[in-house]
């Protein structure tokens, strides 16, 4: 297949249970590409698997034959006709960047996956995609206009674009078959008893034949663009789609957040919101409302739920005024209460709304974070009935989960009578695989007695197809089949789904009954079932293959590349086969560690990753890729031995400790650009890139802790408290400037600093995979610093990466009888940004002391800073200045990443990262600005990318200090 100019062999990862490898990846770049590609495929009787973002639930894009990515290269909007509404884009663009771009036009795209952030509209087009609002934006099939498609014929090469409208596909000659099917009074009578009822309005068993029908019956003709969305990409390669638009929705949006016992309560409250013309009626049950609890992101947006409820009913509304929408929402709340339906209703808007919002969206792939071998498994979470037959339907499910001693997670589209329901069974167990087969027949059996849709959103795929002849009849289905062939007379077209679907328990994802390896590691994986554990966790929802457009840390490669194998999922799924892929592990239970088979390819898939730590907390299954790539850096040296640039880096303390003897020559070596590009390219750094550069002193040179001093300390009056500074490497060596301004600025404030005795963070060995070598130091400076860490006497740091090191990796590297400890000193472990607001909130830190001079300031977030904190202290305290004027710059990575960007292999993407957002709003800014960033990268990388200079916060406060220092007591 290489041989084949459009034909990259890549490792393929797919979102669902099926793990049936493709012979290879195409990343077509041009409708040319396409067209070969389908000649190519013809002539080897293989097959072309469409693909966007990957995220289909149902095993859509999976197969054996060619993937199709369509979403590096065909991404372009094309035209926008706003007076006619409606837009051309290729099948690549994702729907929420779309809606960024149409916004000034004061129009958007309606329907809305829960995936909208990186669902594109081909991956849309073919799932005919409804989301939240359906109720009132209809689903993807409604605003399908026209689309420009390639099609399978028996001669080659293969045809042109053909453009599919209302008027018919002029020459082709397949509306006249399409026709003559329709036109059967059989058919006709087989499609209106057997297909789901017209009340049910997500329906997408099978191809759309009803939806044709009802157009014909009606108008005596039909758009085939109907019969395009839904279909799975098994009739053409679309090319291009025009779709209709929408008014941007009125201005002002509430969503009253209904807190009920059950979720019986729950599904009436639901029926009397509908009567009150909702846009959304959304559910989430207890199952997601507990897991949230125990997610970084997620915790941060429960803030509306009041008690402990069984289910929340989210029910949103939108209004032209604040008072009119206040009206709608009271309307409904007093309904309920005289139905004694709900025991709590917030209303939340802005902000609060969007957070709930972003609870109900992570919902399946919280479900991930449980742990165990039971995992959520998409099989019935698609069934969708008549929204009065919600109720009683759910109830009965409920007993269908009973029979099969499953707890059923319910949770999504209540409006639109589609219910999202997961159980947790263990795919990886023969009985878990019975299970898995009997409770969608069951359920396929509940939903065909109550007229329902087995497939509302989310498709058939390999997952629900073999059971559409039951769901629509046998003659039904060969008239699917028979639609096929219209279609695709070859098959070339994503051959196993709709029709000719082979059982659904085939090509899983794992062999049944199979022991799980055992891994041994340096880091503890206990919360996460392992090592292999942690990357199973993966649910392939795809947040981490989001664009810079719509922001976010996760993540940073794969938006400057936009290849799924440098996207997070990738990575997580690459060290899944690579674990899994190895013989048994020996017998007695011993521990191995896995062997260098395979190991390489591995290692090129981790590569570019940054360790940003942004899918820790984006991610809303947590899967730490960051923590994994130090793990298996660490096993891959142990099986290759440490290559000289990763020893470099990781010493880098040593090396800055030994030239901080002479800093004047370091300087000289390194501040010189001839000698400074030589000694780059000696030790495999990017000739353009700067290196910082030594002060003439160590921060720790200059305060001292008192001469056997034991800390058991009682401030002196007039002292506000005692902290305790980590002296970090970088601040120590390099960033003396900011370290010495930071601990003058505590002491003028009144606050006893000292720097105790500790180490280095580890951070640079941490970076580079040396994770035993970082355990060492994480083990001592826990030891060092246990008895001195309090409520009362925190530690505070400077450079986020090294003193988050104690609120993340240090917990599962020190020895378990200093984790008490750790955690210990983790929760009392700060930022300084966190220490600074902590103190404002306190009372203790006014904007008295401070200037009053307006300045404008554009924060940009270290990495870690947003992943295990949050830009919220950072901004709290620059703002303290009363004409201080802070926002911040929607950057994820600023592209540095320690080392990364340094390593010559790696500079130019390191670039590109930063020309995303970053650069592009730090050039805009007038010379007066001042430009914030805590971490000393990020800083450098400003400078490199830029020429501007940024300032630490704790600089920016510094030079804003206006008061006299506090009197000594």
């Amino acid at each position: 297949s290489t041989e084949h100019q459009a034909v990259r062999r890549l490792y393929a990862t797919d979102a669902s249970v099926y793990q049936e490898m493709p012979l290879a990846v195409a990343l077509p770049k041009n409708v040319e590409d396409l067209q070969q590609l389908i000649h190519f495929a013809t002539e080897h009787k293989t097959s072309l698997i469409p693909r966007a973002a990957g995220t289909s639930l149902a095993g859509q894009v999976v197969g054996s034959g060619i993937v199709v990515d369509i979403s590096k290269y065909f991404d372009k909007i094309l035209e926008v006709n706003a007076k006619e509404r409606w837009v051309r884009v290729q099948p690549g663009v994702v729907r929420d960047d779309l809606n960024a771009f149409l916004k000034p036009y004061g129009l958007f795209f309606g329907p809305e996956t829960s995936t909208a952030n990186r669902a594109m509209i081909g991956g849309m087009i073919g799932n005919n995609s409804c989301g939240l609002h359906s109720v009132v934006w209809g689903s993807t099939r409604d605003h399908l206009l026209e689309v420009k498609v390639l099609l399978s014929e028996a001669r080659l090469p293969p045809m042109g674009e053909f453009l599919l409208s209302s008027s018919g596909d002029k020459g082709t000659g397949f509306y006249g078959q399409m026709l003559a099917l329709l036109s059967n009074p059989d058919n006709q009578h087989e499609i209106r008893t057997h297909f789901p009822k017209p009340t049910v309005k997500r329906r997408n068993t099978g191809y759309a034949l009803d939806a044709l029908l009802d157009e014909f019956t009606e108008t005596g003709s039909f758009n085939l663009c109907k019969l395009i969305a839904g279909s799975e990409g098994t009739l053409c390669l679309i090319t291009e789609a025009k779709l209709n638009l929408l008014p941007l929705p009125p201005p002002f949006v509430g969503l009253v957040c209904v807190h009920c016992n059950s979720i019986d309560e729950s599904l009436r409250a639901n029926l009397v919101a509908l009567k009150h013309g909702c846009w959304a009626s959304e559910l989430m049950d207890d199952y997601i409302l507990e897991l949230t609890k125990t997610n970084a992101e997620q915790s941060k947006n429960r803030e509306f739920v009041v008690g402990e409820p069984k289910a929340v009913l989210m029910v949103e509304f939108f209004a032209e005024t604040e008072t009119l929408l206040f009206e709608k929402c009271e309307k409904l709340i007093a309904d309920l209460k005289t139905a004694q339906l709900g025991y709590a209703y917030p209303i939340l808007t802005g902000e609060a709304s969007k957070k709930a919002w972003n609870v109900r969206k992570a919902g399946l792939s919280l479900m991930y974070n449980i742990e165990g071998p039971e995992k959520p498994a998409n099989v019935i979470e698609d069934c969708a009935v008549d929204v009065n037959d919600l109720p009683a339907y759910i109830a009965d499910l409920e007993k269908v989960g009973i029979k099969h001693n499953l707890r059923l997670e319910h949770s999504a589209h209540a409006a639109a009578g589609e219910i999202h329901t997961l159980p947790l069974i263990n795919l990886k167990s023969s009985e878990g695989r019975q299970k898995f087969r009997a409770l969608l027949a069951d359920t396929a059996a509940l939903v065909k007695s109550y007229g329902g849709s087995l497939s509302g959103e989310h498709g058939d795929g390999r997952l629900r197809g073999e059971f559409i002849p039951f769901m629509v009849g046998e003659k039904n289905y060969q008239l699917f089949e028979e639609v096929k062939r219209i279609w695709d007379p070859n098959g070339i077209f994503n051959p196993g789904k709709i029709v000719n679907t082979p059982p659904m328990n085939e090509f899983l994802r794992y062999e049944a009954d199979q022991p799980a390896p055992k891994i041994a590691t340096t880091f503890r994986f206990d919360n996460e079932d392992g090592l292999l554990g942690l990357a199973e966790k993966c649910s392939g929802s795809g947040d981490c293959r989001k664009t810079h457009i719509t922001g976010g840390t996760m993540c940073p490669s794969y938006m400057a590349t936009r290849q799924e194998k440098d996207s997070t999922r990738a990575r997580a799924n690459i060290l899944r086969h690579y674990y899994t892929a190895q013989p048994p592990p020996p017998p007695m239970g011993e521990l191995r560690l896995a062997p260098p088979s395979g190991a390489g390819g591995a290692k090129s898939v981790l590569d570019l990753c940054l360790s940003c730590k942004g899918c820790q907390s984006e991610c809303p299954s947590s899967v730490d890729v960051g923590k994994m790539k130090a793990e298996f850096t660490q096993q891959y040296y142990d099986q290759h031995g440490v290559p000289f640039r990763a020893r470099l880096i990781g010493n880098f303390t040593k090396q800055m400790k030994l030239a901080s003897l002479a800093p004047w020559g370091y300087n000289l070596l390194f501040g010189t650009t001839w000698t400074r590009k030589l000694i780059n390219k000696i030790v495999g750094f990017h000739p353009d890139r700067t290196v910082p550069l030594l002060h003439k002193t160590t921060l720790r040179k200059a305060p001292k802790p008192p001469k056997g001093a034991n800390y058991s300390y009682v401030p002196p009056s007039g002292v506000r408290g005692l902290l305790f500074l980590f002296c970090d490497e970088f601040t120590n060596y390099n960033d003396v400037g900011v370290g010495q301004k930071a601990i003058d600025l505590m002491q003028r404030l009144g606050y006893e600093v000292i720097i105790p005795e500790h180490l280095e963070s580890g951070r640079a060995y941490l970076s580079k995979g040396l994770v035993r070598k970082a355990q060492q130091i994480a083990t001592k400076n826990v030891e060092l610093l246990q008895h001195l860490i309090t409520d009362e006497t925190p530690l505070i740091g400077i450079e986020p990466s090294a003193i988050l090191s104690f609120r993340d990796e240090y917990l599962d590297l020190v020895p378990l009888h200093l984790k008490p400890a750790a955690e210990r000193i983790a929760k009392n472990t700060f930022l300084f940004e966190e220490w600074f607001a902590r103190e404002i909130d306190a009372k203790k830190i006014s904007k008295e002391a401070f200037t009053q001079e307006p300045k404008l300031i554009k924060l940009h977030g270290h990495c870690h800073q947003k992943a295990l904190s949050s830009l919220v202290p950072a901004k709290k305290m620059l703002s303290l200045p009363e004409n201080y004027q802070v926002q911040l710059i929607p950057s994820g990575c600023c592209g540095m990443a320690g080392s990364f960007g340094y390593e010559k292999e790696h500079y130019d993407l390191s670039m590109q990262i930063g020309e995303l957002v970053l650069f592009p709003t730090v050039r805009a800014q007038a010379e007066e600005t001042i430009i914030a960033a805590a971490g000393t990268s990020c800083r450098h990388q400003i400078h490199d990318g830029t020429g501007r200079k940024a300032l630490h916060p704790a600089e920016i406060l510094w030079e804003a200090f206006t008061s006299p220092p506090v009197p000594s007591p």
